[in-house]
């Protein structure tokens, strides 16, 4: 099994406004600049090969961590479409009834002109099989979605309803994969805090 550590970048101003914000390229905001500032990457995973999302708040959150990490534009977040910038409040509001099914869709939901999360996992599964191939440990700065679809891969989780686990955002989260494609949680939750 090749072990894989997944940290979600910090928050961003769209974070903070309870915004989807999907594959829109928002930066890290002065708050969540801040808060990585005061995180640490445990010592054991250092060493390890490093990639991150594309979007500049994976890049921004990497770089302040000291990591050197490859772009890797397959773990990108989930494109929420028409949905993208807008809270779920104004969602409700602009999409009604529809928005309400759609969400008990689990994996299989997908916005106005977007993606669904079954699709978000298809890539993560197949990048993590090309990326893990060589048995090297290896870590990725990336978004929430992501790290949800590494949950889902590892426990069957169809994404209705909560998850299986309660996840800290401000942690490091490790799974392992093996050559069949076969993803298992090892540690959740470690934390970035000092």
């Amino acid at each position: 099994m090749t072990p894989i550590a997944l940290i979600r970048h910090g928050p961003t101003e769209w974070n903070e406004q309870k915004r989807l914000q999907g594959q829109t390229d928002m930066p890290l905001s002065e708050a969540g600049r801040t808060k990585v500032q005061g995180w640490r990457v445990p010592e054991e995973f250092l060493a390890w090969n490093w990639y991150a999302s594309p979007m500049s708040r994976a890049q921004q959150t990497a770089r302040i961590l000291g990591l050197d990490p490859v772009r890797a534009p397959e773990i990108v977040e989930m494109h929420w479409g028409d949905w993208e910038g807008k809270t779920r409040d104004e969602i409700d509001a602009e999409f009604g009834d529809e928005f309400r099914e759609r969400a008990t869709m689990g994996i299989d939901l997908r916005p106005h002109n977007g993606e669904s999360p079954r699709e978000v996992r298809g890539r993560v599964e197949s990048w993590l099989m090309r990326v893990a191939a060589d048995g090297a440990p290896f870590g990725a700065v990336a978004h929430q979605g992501i790290i949800r679809a590494a949950l889902s891969l590892a426990t069957g989780w169809e994404m209705v309803g909560p998850p299986p686990y309660e996840m800290d955002w401000a942690s490091v989260h490790v799974f392992a994969i093996d050559g069949k494609g076969n993803v298992e949680i090892d540690r959740l939750n470690i934390s970035l805090e000092n």
